[in-house]
């Protein structure tokens, strides 16, 4: 009997009815979440507030496969740093205003992720994984051979951020934060847009039981392309502002650490949350910039701990375990009988 109704709560705090697209609290979080990015370089240093945002659509890239579409990557590097060179070169030779170049970052990415995508999604689990992680070695290797084109172990320094002459967004980081933020919330809106279609839909059939959904008449593996594809141009998109504001790629945004920092901050958020990626972003980029200021050399040891701890303690991650204790105070309040 307890099995049951732990089964039926589950259910219940997993149906989106509980907070309806009307109601006015859904509203107000994402106006406090509006908010919050307004005023984030106001109380963090402006590079650092750009960092969280950037690292945050890259989880939520991430996210998109492995939350809704049940594929876990651990080659998503090739992506946020294909497009960081890619945008850097642009920038720096065709000399556009830096949107234009992340964009065209972006598409680079979502160009490489096709043929990836199309050999690895035949595969599923650990294999999958091993399979992505191999390209984006691939693209590592390539990258540091070709260094007159990528600059090899020094990087592409000094990349320009050209934008339309207005010289406040080009010299100064605090004002520079807000062009960027809008390119990370046009990627946010387009993961929105995507879990929140049909085709969102049946990427979530497709995670639960791609077999049922294959029987329903869904080509399964053409979905999966074009998540990954999707995936991979969200990627791109942040990893070429986070190339702009730093003004600087290097092989590290292609190392298989990239990948599994990410999935890190993925988890930490809470898989399948969408959002959760923008809070794990939030603590893991604010923490290691608090313990590199300080000088303490164990960041690894610090944030793989807090990773064990929300895994152990908290399963479905920050953002997952704070939507389900108010949705369970929401069920509690309609249940209550009205005198």
């Amino acid at each position: 009997m307890s099995e049951q109704l732990t089964a039926k709560v589950d259910v219940d705090l997993a149906q989106p009815s509980i907070l309806s697209r009307r109601s006015p609290l859904r509203y107000v979080m994402l106006l406090g979440g509006l908010v919050v990015a307004v005023l984030l370089p106001y109380w963090i240093y402006p590079p650092v507030a750009m960092d969280i945002l950037c690292w945050g659509l890259f989880a939520i890239s991430v996210d998109l496969l492995l939350g809704f579409t049940g594929l876990l990557s651990f080659g998503h590097a090739a992506f946020w740093g294909g497009s960081a060179y890619c945008t850097g070169l642009i920038a720096t030779h065709w000399g556009v205003p830096f949107p234009v170049a992340v964009l065209g970052g972006a598409v680079f990415s979502m160009v490489i992720a096709w043929p990836i995508g199309y050999l690895s999604v035949r595969r599923t689990g650990i294999y999958f994984a091993m399979v992505t992680l191999a390209f984006a070695q691939m693209l590592y290797f390539i990258a540091n051979q070709a260094r007159e084109l990528t600059g090899g172990e020094n990087g592409l320094q000094g990349i320009p951020r050209s934008f339309f002459g207005i010289e406040p967004v080009e010299t100064d980081p605090f004002y520079f934060y807000y062009v960027g933020a809008a390119l990370v919330l046009l990627g946010v809106l387009v993961a929105w847009r995507v879990v929140n279609s049909p085709f969102g839909r049946v990427l979530t059939a497709v995670r639960d039981n791609p077999a049922r959904a294959r029987a329903l008449g869904y080509d399964v593996e053409r979905y999966k392309i074009k998540a990954f594809v999707i995936s991979a141009g969200l990627a791109g998109l942040a990893g070429g502002v986070f190339a702009i504001s730093h003004q600087f790629a290097s092989l590290q945004e292609l190392m298989w650490t990239t990948s599994g920092k990410v999935v890190l901050v993925t988890v930490l958020g809470g898989i399948g949350t969408l959002w959760g990626g923008l809070a794990g972003a939030g603590v893991v980029v604010t923490l290691e910039d608090y313990l590199a200021s300080s000088g303490f050399e164990g960041i690894g040891l610090i944030t793989g701990t807090i990773f064990v701890v929300i895994v152990l303690l908290f399963r479905h991650g920050i953002w997952g375990t704070g939507r389900n204790v108010l949705r369970r105070r929401v069920l509690d309040r309609r249940r209550r009988p009205r005198s």
